[in-house]
């Protein structure tokens, strides 16, 4: 897309049943390389990266925000595209999440699962409630209009990196969005399809243990920046 050179980063952790789909699903010539950021997985899934002309880093501590942040660290180009690897997100819509920052009419990205086409089945109660509840307290707190925590977001590289991350959980993307905030960055939403996950049970939603881990490293970094 224009000259900017573009990475995706895609944190995975045994999800050798779907990353391949993914993979093979975006855009040909779209994006100038792919860093698989693969977490200690039992599975073939850094494999099959490889496999796809993928770069593999093995991130053998465990976090979602770590492994993020490890793929940013290691990525060459001058964008950065998040992704999941179990295929609940369409990366046929990776143009259209990554377009408003490469017209620079926003700094940051975020595909929108609750503005978007869901299929039934692709978010539990739960989860769709602890999405509402943490876009509402964003809304509130730091006058961010979003509707959804998405993963599937677009941002420059140098951008990001001058946030400072810190958050190694779960939370590394509701981070990302508060700090933007309190920034003054200009943040879009694009509307995307979601789906269920291709195989496997949700790390996050899968277990009630996993979502109120989730929920709680959510909720804690939203009320943490607020006070700052």
């Amino acid at each position: 897309m224009d000259d900017l050179a573009i990475s995706v980063i895609i944190p995975a952790l045994n999800e050798a049943e779907s990353i391949g789909w993914v993979l093979e699903a975006i855009p040909p010539g779209l994006v100038d390389e792919i860093v698989v950021v693969d977490g200690g997985s039992s599975d073939h899934t850094a494999e099959i990266a490889r496999a796809h002309g993928c770069r593999v880093i093995e991130q053998l501590q465990r976090g979602y925000g770590r492994a993020c942040a490890t793929g940013v660290a290691a990525a060459r180009g001058e964008m950065v595209a998040f992704l999941d690897a179990d295929g609940a997100d369409d990366p046929g819509q990776l143009a259209d999440v990554l377009d408003p920052v490469v017209r620079g009419q926003a700094d940051l990205s975020l595909g929108s699962r609750l503005a978007g086409k869901m299929a039934p089945g692709a978010m539990p109660w739960h989860q769709r409630f602890g999405n509402w509840l943490a876009a509402w307290l964003i809304r509130r707190l730091y006058a961010l209009q979003v509707t959804d925590l998405s993963p599937f977001r677009a941002v420059c590289r140098q951008s990001l990196l001058d946030l400072e991350m810190e958050e190694m959980t779960y939370g590394w993307p509701t981070e990302m969005m508060v700090k933007a905030a309190r920034s003054g960055w200009r943040v879009a939403e694009v509307p995307v399809p979601y789906r269920p996950r291709l195989a496997g049970r949700s790390k996050i939603s899968g277990t009630l243990r996993g979502t109120a881990l989730a929920t709680y490293q959510i909720l804690t970094v939203i009320l943490r920046y607020a006070q700052v």
